[in-house]
């Protein structure tokens, strides 16, 4: 019983976390920053891609065992997401730009956890 309120809370929280993106979705929007400031159109979508899964994760804490493939999606998705910042900051490095590792880690911790949460196989002949 407590893995499974443990396994909500995680869900409600990195749920809620994706979900409020959608405020800076409508600020690159909005004043299109993503083109007069920083120039990089990829911004905008790439952040289109967390309010949904912020949505299905909420969906998901209220009965984790009923959508393990949801939460192994978002798990899976932090993961190689986290995986493709690291070699992109390798990179960066290689050619004399720093960048910084700690979004790479959070990713990968997101990830770990949910993993780690993941609801037991429901048995199909049990119920």
């Amino acid at each position: 019983m407590k893995r499974e309120r443990l396994t909500k809370i995680v869900l409600v929280i990195v749920g809620l976390m994706y979900l409020a993106q959608i405020y800076f979705l409508y600020i690159d929007l909005r004043h299109s920053s993503w083109l007069l400031e920083r120039k990089d159109a990829c911004d905008p979508m790439f952040l289109s891609f967390f309010i949904p899964v912020g949505i299905l994760l909420l969906l998901a804490a209220r009965k984790p065992s009923e959508h393990r493939s949801m939460i192994a999606l978002a798990a899976w998705w932090n993961i190689s997401h986290a995986t493709v910042m690291a070699i992109q900051s390798v990179q960066a490095w290689s050619h004399g730009v720093h960048r910084n590792f700690a979004d790479v880690f959070i990713f990968l911790v997101i990830g770990g956890v949910l993993l780690a949460l993941l609801p037991a196989k429901r048995d199909a002949f049990a119920e």
